[in-house]
């Protein structure tokens, strides 16, 4: 990952050494912030309007005044790649209550925003997606309003501290004895059936963008998905896991609580959601991802 050196801090472009946030904004001091990543391929977003709406309903939801339209957020979006000339990457959003002279819970009566994007230079079909990761299950201790996606992250970090500590690359994360996502990503279980399995939307999930675009590749792919919540048993008794995300994209898992997923290689059902997903982002899956042929 390489941060671009241009940012936008409060409706300017500015060099990243040079943007400062006050140390009282309500973001840092109380997590009182939203955020989006949205994925850039070719110079185009993907999902970028889903993104959007997102955002927009998770400020509503926690009471951050929405500073701007729809198409004004997505002027900002294409002002920050264009001017670092991103082709590739990611666009980091965060929107806080903002900076005011105290620490106060309520805060004043009506917010005033900060509004901070940064583009990053990533390669977004990389090594997680040809190789596949490795998870370990985490209690789920995070907030109940999962579906608003907030900077609330702390038990996220944990969970991935927790799994780089156990040799794995994320967690799936485990909750009245459900799985309800995985640590930044929707988990996805397939049987051996080739049912395509993953957690109904509801406040303990994130309404993941990318989640949303694997269910609209139903038809064209013939996949049967079922959304309900699943055990970590059927998850460890699965043909294939894969978690979905904006950063990772579709990442298959490969391993669980150290025994294999499967025959311990990316599946069949995965490589194909992936070569549908990466074609209807504008992707030659020939050049880009070539391996998801491997299993045909």
């Amino acid at each position: 990952m390489t941060i671009c050196p241009l940012v936008h801090l409060n409706g300017a472009l500015t060099p990243l050494a040079e943007a400062h946030i006050s140390p009282l904004d309500r973001g840092f001091l109380f997590a009182h912030a939203a955020y989006e990543v949205t994925a850039v391929y070719g110079g185009r977003f993907v999902d970028l309007e889903g993104h959007i709406t997102r955002l927009e309903r998770t400020l509503a939801g926690i009471s951050i005044p929405n500073p701007h339209s729809s198409e004004g957020w997505a002027n900002l979006h294409r002002e920050l790649i264009a001017h670092n000339d991103l082709v590739e990457g990611l666009v980091y959003l965060q929107v806080t209550g903002g900076a005011y002279d105290a620490r106060d819970f309520a805060g004043p009566q009506s917010f005033m925003p900060t509004v901070f994007a940064y583009a990053d230079r990533k390669a977004l079909i990389g090594a997680s997606a040809r190789e596949g990761v490795a998870a370990v299950f985490i209690e789920d201790s995070r907030w109940k309003k999962r579906d608003m996606k907030t900077t609330q992250l702390l038990s996220q970090a944990l969970a991935y501290r927790a799994a780089k500590g156990q040799g794995a690359e994320t967690a799936l994360m485990v909750e009245d004895g459900l799985v309800t996502e995985a640590a930044s990503a929707n988990a996805w279980i397939v049987t051996g059936e080739g049912e395509i399995i993953t957690r109904n939307l509801s406040p303990s999930i994130l309404s993941g963008i990318t989640r949303a675009g694997v269910m609209k590749l139903r038809e064209t792919g013939g996949f049967t998905i079922t959304e309900r919540a699943f055990t970590p048993e059927e998850a460890v008794n699965a043909s294939e896991v894969f978690t979905s995300s904006a950063g990772a994209m579709i990442a298959p898992v490969v391993t669980l609580d150290g025994r294999p997923v499967g025959d311990g290689r990316p599946g069949p059902v995965t490589r194909r959601v992936q070569k549908l997903y990466y074609e209807a982002m504008g992707a030659d899956v020939a050049v880009a991802a070539p391996f998801v042929f491997d299993r045909d």
